[in-house]
């Protein structure tokens, strides 16, 4: 079954993403549902890739499980039939694509870990030889190693791009000893996944996280290593210098690189082999990191 809305479900909306919908259960919790919509250049598209919104639940709630003995987290089930409020009659729908979640006060900081040089920190090394006020050694390649994994912040925009920040800003805006328990946390998520994706053959590039309060304590949200918050690459043929194999949207945003378009809404047509490549990309990400056969 592919999901593109929610309208379904007969609650308060929290908040509409560009791919998670996300609804308000009772005071304290929130029904966190992944969508089969994609996005690129912050545009969402009008085709849906099937499974998507299943990899990417399933995906954050085994991260959410490997690196709880780093932070803690907001999940309470997956299981729909524990849903409160009627939900469970909504189990078609639901299953393998939705988490209940407890409701946090998240940080103000979006929170990145990057191991190589990529993406937004690759244009940055290129313009100034740094990345959020870190100075990098000269002559980086596109995809090289860094010397040691490092802690790049950028802006929560609600609308558009993230804007790469320093350290010192996200200190200045939080307050020294949250934004040092960010940089922590977030370093030690990062390596600990790194290394085991590292076993499965696969390069963990880098990866965003958001963190909230509960309880009086820092924990992770919202999503945890997926395709969609972090860029994974197959070792095996891994070659600095140039674009990776991605099992990410990296794939996606490649192909859109060879179309006369402006990056602005309305987003192209998919065709039917970019959508299904697409698909497999994200069941191969979850397959390799899990070690089990996805089951739709």
């Amino acid at each position: 079954m592919l999901v593109r809305n929610t309208d379904f479900i007969d609650l308060p909306v929290f908040v509409r993403g560009k791919v998670r919908d996300v609804y308000e259960v009772g005071d304290d919790m929130l029904l966190m549902i992944a969508t089969d919509r994609i996005s690129a250049f912050d545009v969402v598209f009008n085709e849906l890739i099937p499974n998507k919104g299943k990899v990417l639940n399933s995906l954050s709630a085994f991260w959410f499980d490997f690196c709880s003995d780093i932070i803690g987290n907001h999940l309470v089930t997956t299981d729909v039939s524990e849903y409160p409020m009627g939900l469970s009659k909504f189990r078609e729908e639901l299953q393998g694509r939705s988490m209940l979640v407890r409701k946090v006060k998240m940080a103000e900081a979006e929170c990145i870990v990057r191991g190589y040089l990529e993406g937004s920190g690759l244009k940055d090394y290129r313009a100034t030889g740094e990345i959020c006020g870190i100075k990098l050694p000269e002559g980086l390649m596109q995809a090289d190693k860094l010397p040691e994994p490092i802690f790049t912040p950028s802006t929560k925009a609600s609308e558009g791009h993230d804007i790469n920040v320093s350290f010192d800003y996200v200190e200045n805006r939080i307050g020294k000893e949250l934004a040092a328990e960010l940089r922590e946390k977030s370093l030690a998520l990062y390596r600990k996944a790194s290394e085991y994706a590292l076993r499965r053959g696969i390069i963990l590039a880098d990866s965003k996280f958001e963190f909230g309060i509960l309880d009086g304590r820092l924990v992770v949200a919202d999503e945890l290593f997926t395709p969609d918050s972090s860029r994974f690459w197959d070792l095996s043929d891994y070659k600095p210098g140039q674009p990776q194999k991605s099992f990410d949207k990296q794939y996606l945003r490649e192909y859109l690189e060879t179309l006369d378009w402006d990056k602005k809404p309305p987003a192209p047509t998919l065709p039917p082999e970019v959508i299904e490549k697409t698909e497999k990309k994200y069941i191969e990400a979850y397959e390799r990191i899990t070690g089990k056969k996805f089951e739709p």
